[in-house]
């Protein structure tokens, strides 16, 4: 009978050892994001999404008032709106100017295309985003792989002092065309486009100035981004093999001293 009751909680204890699931989570080397290495890593991701946020999801309208003496005592007032987003593609937002006395209506479009420079700017947060992403899996999960293999830290510094470099470029062409989006926006740029405005029976002024909140937050991390970038540069240095030979030459020329004295 015990015999049998044995054999019965071996069995059970089997199956529960055979349907256990192992916690993915154990073999985490967590202490690596309270190190530099870590934590600056996981910086650049957070401060990557920032970036690619507060750029692509940019949105923002400009208008102006026209105003036009149709007689003493008649005024016609037209409010002419204006949107625009990520990518910046100006051109392609259109508006109607109202017509005035001899001047037919007409549709008109902002002015500028300043694609490129927001385009660059996301495109890079996005693979920073990845690439700072890839980077954590490797220091948690493969973190002996990362300090015996030679080849991968000093693949690591490569990328990041790239990176480092490209968001300094980013953030500063961004920054210029953000400066030239606000400039093409301004209700005054919108009234100096329109002819109507020329009239003397017409009274144009500004309504709305787009706010750009967001996007200079955008370019505030695209440079906070590029100086986290280059000061992790040398933490990834300190774990390559270049880093780690110098202490060794140092340590094995006093060696040598000390032999020579002996």
């Amino acid at each position: 009978m015990s015999t049998g009751m044995s054999s019965a909680t071996m069995d059970r204890e089997g199956s529960h050892t055979r349907w256990a699931i192992k916690n993915p989570l154990t073999g985490l080397r967590w202490k690596r994001l309270e190190e530099p290495l870590g934590f600056i890593k996981l910086l650049e991701w957070l401060f990557a999404i920032f970036a690619f946020g507060c750029c692509g999801s940019f949105s923002g309208e400009t208008a102006a008032v026209v105003m036009c003496k149709v007689s003493e005592t008649q005024t016609d007032t037209d409010l002419i709106s204006v949107s625009f987003s990520y990518p910046f593609r100006l051109y392609r937002q259109r508006y109607e100017m109202p017509p005035c006395d001899e001047t037919e209506a007409r549709v008109l479009h902002l002015s500028g295309d300043f694609s490129a420079p927001a385009e660059f700017f996301v495109t890079l947060s996005v693979f920073a985003f990845l690439y700072s992403m890839f980077a954590l899996v490797i220091y948690l999960i493969f973190h002996e792989r990362y300090t015996t293999i030679r080849r991968v830290p000093i693949v690591d510094v490569c990328v990041t002092g790239g990176f480092a470099f490209l968001w300094l470029v980013a953030a500063a062409a961004w920054g210029k065309g953000l400066t030239d989006v606000k400039l093409a926006t301004h209700p005054s740029s919108l009234l100096s486009s329109m002819p109507v405005c020329q009239m003397d029976k017409v009274t144009c002024s500004a309504s709305i100035a787009p706010y750009f909140g967001l996007a200079n937050i955008s370019v505030l991390f695209g440079f906070l981004n590029f100086l986290i970038w280059a000061a992790n540069v040398w933490f990834v240095f300190k774990e390559t093999a270049w880093s780690k030979q110098s202490p060794n030459k140092e340590e094995s020329a006093e060696r040598g001293e000390a032999a020579d004295i002996q």
